[in-house]
């Protein structure tokens, strides 16, 4: 059976490269659709469909009663035809879609993908790599508490990964300033060490639990730290350099779970992708709220 990869808005290129260095053979594209024979793990699809069918579309309702007699939970992708797939989706029982006040978990109910490939003809897959319609996550935001929007993306990683830092671990956030992952960890109740040569924003650095010190991710040994429960991480830096930070943290053995966002300056280190995804243990993912970078997990 093909599986179907839908890539975030604007990284198609990504997709397709990743892709092909994977020797899965693109058979067709749909909108950001690729379709291929081969089932192989993506950093840069927004969503995984696996094992896809080809259903025939008789009528508007044939189409919904065929998607209803494999599994009650239906995403749509539209690129084309909308009006008569939105029809469709009419039929089919409602997706509660609303944006996630955090911390909470993502969905685990199966939550399959279809897409109307010809009015004729619909593509559907029932397990799909992301908990969410089209790997879109959509949150409550707060709009006074974070000095910038990134704190978006650890929510995000977070929300995916069902756990988070609990009153008390101790967190290291590397590149911290101006302090909006500190501000979620601190938000959290947890014990955070902030690592900026660039201070904090005063009212981040005045939140409980926060200590900051105006030196290097890069030349912080992690001796001088001690045992951490979690090592955050959205440095602007190469992805091989991060690589050997991630490293060096891995080998001292002082640090129990890593979320770090890989951020690619010009084109992009697929080589440095794959050797984060080869770590035992470790998934790599586009975020929603990633521009061109990955989020790095392992926990």
């Amino acid at each position: 059976m093909p599986t179907a990869y839908l890539a975030p808005d604007g990284f198609e290129p990504q997709l397709r490269e990743e892709l092909r260095r994977a020797n899965a053979a693109v058979q067709a594209e749909h909108g950001r659709l690729l379709i291929a024979d081969e089932a192989v793990p993506s950093a840069w699809a927004a969503n995984i469909w696996h094992d896809c069918v080809e259903l025939p579309v008789g009528s508007i309702g044939s189409a919904a009663r065929a998607l209803r007699d494999i599994q009650r939970n239906w995403a749509m992708y539209a690129p084309l035809h909308r009006r008569r797939a939105a029809l469709i989706q009419e039929r089919l029982p409602h997706v509660s879609a609303k944006p996630i006040v955090f911390p909470a978990a993502a969905p685990t109910a199966p939550l399959g993908s279809w897409t109307l490939l010809a009015p004729d003809r619909l593509l559907a897959a029932a397990h799909c790599s992301a908990p969410f319609p089209n790997g879109e996550v959509q949150f409550v935001e707060d709009k006074t508490g974070p000095p910038n929007r990134a704190y978006l993306k650890l929510w995000e990683a977070l929300v995916r990964l069902r756990r988070w830092p609990q009153p008390a671990d101790r967190c290291l956030d590397l590149g911290a300033s101006p302090g909006g992952w500190t501000w979620v960890l601190a938000k959290l109740g947890a014990n955070v060490t902030a690592i900026d040569k660039a201070p904090l924003e005063p009212r981040i650095a005045a939140m409980p639990g926060v200590a900051w010190r105006g030196e290097s991710a890069f030349a912080l040994e992690p001796e001088s730290v001690g045992p951490i429960d979690w090592l955050f991480s959205d440095i602007i830096a190469y992805p091989a350099r991060l690589l050997r930070l991630v490293e060096r943290w891995r080998a001292s053995g002082l640090a129990k779970n890593f979320v770090c966002t890989i951020k690619f300056q010009g084109e992009t280190d697929h080589d440095a992708a794959a050797a984060f995804a080869a770590i035992p243990g470790a998934e790599v993912l586009h975020l929603h709220h990633n521009k061109h970078e990955l989020t790095f997990i392992l926990a």
